[in-house]
């Protein structure tokens, strides 16, 4: 990782733009234990649930497709309540091909998981079209948000898979205007929706001695178009995830 060493002074504190885990498991509060550091989350972004009237509108008969595809959990929650809302009785042969085991585990809160055709791919949008070209007889349903995955909708259309997406969720800029005088050292970002957020919230933002971390390159793509300097990039070679490429940063800064 390079490093600007102007820019090279001592992290004490980080903000993940993330809503705050369920259960104290999660990798950033090892690394904040291990360095010492002020950890918070806080999510810039916020999903709502579609309207079954426009579900409705975008002509879609659920009971038409044979195979559903899931990249999120809030899929699968939005997925099964509108199911619940439409009256529409999910049919005990549909099958479900999920981008991780985490979303598939994740069904058992609607489904009874052993009685289900369920499939999954490690996490990465390629083993996920790996999953999916053994399977391309199928008639796919793909449950997304406004601002739907449009890699793997694009790829579905290029190799002539039968699928239809249908927008059941929304994501929202939420309110953190409460930030206004809270700084911190590092700020996580994921979601080139976070970084809009970030300047709805502030229109004259100023990134200052703030190092930013960030996640994907649509993600480090929208920092950059905002003139930002992007500190932390992930994944790369050495760091394929986020914790780890921060982990790293601060191994060499904070010596």
């Amino acid at each position: 990782m390079q490093i600007d060493l102007e820019r090279a002074k001592k992290v004490k504190s980080i903000l993940v733009t993330l809503p705050r885990p369920e259960n104290d498991k999660s990798p950033y509060f090892d690394l904040a234990e291990k360095h010492n550091l002020k950890l918070d989350f806080r999510s810039f972004i916020h999903v709502e649930g579609v309207s079954v009237n426009d579900v409705r509108k975008q002509k879609i008969d659920f009971g038409e497709y044979s195979a559903v595809i899931f990249t999120s959990r809030n899929a699968v929650d939005h997925f099964f309540r509108i199911c619940e809302e439409m009256r529409f009785e999910v049919s005990s042969d549909l099958k479900y091909f999920c981008r991780s085991e985490t979303i598939a585990l994740y069904l058992q809160k609607y489904i009874q998981y052993r009685k289900r055709k369920i499939f999954f791919a490690n996490q990465t949008l390629k083993s996920l079209h790996d999953l999916l070209k053994k399977h391309k007889s199928e008639k796919f349903l793909f449950p997304c948000s406004d601002v739907a995955n449009e890699r793997t909708q694009n790829w579905m259309s290029k190799n002539g898979y039968d699928f239809a997406p249908a927008v059941l969720f929304k994501t929202v800029m939420s309110d953190i205007t409460d930030l206004e005088e809270v700084f911190y050292d590092i700020i996580v970002f994921f979601s080139p929706s976070s970084v809009e957020s970030l300047y709805k919230n502030f229109p004259d933002f100023k990134q200052n001695d703030t190092r930013i971390a960030a996640f994907g390159n649509s993600t480090q793509k929208a920092l950059l178009e905002h003139d930002l300097i992007l500190d932390i990039p992930a994944p790369t070679t050495d760091a394929p995830s986020m914790t780890m490429a921060v982990e790293q940063y601060i191994l060499k800064v904070n010596k």
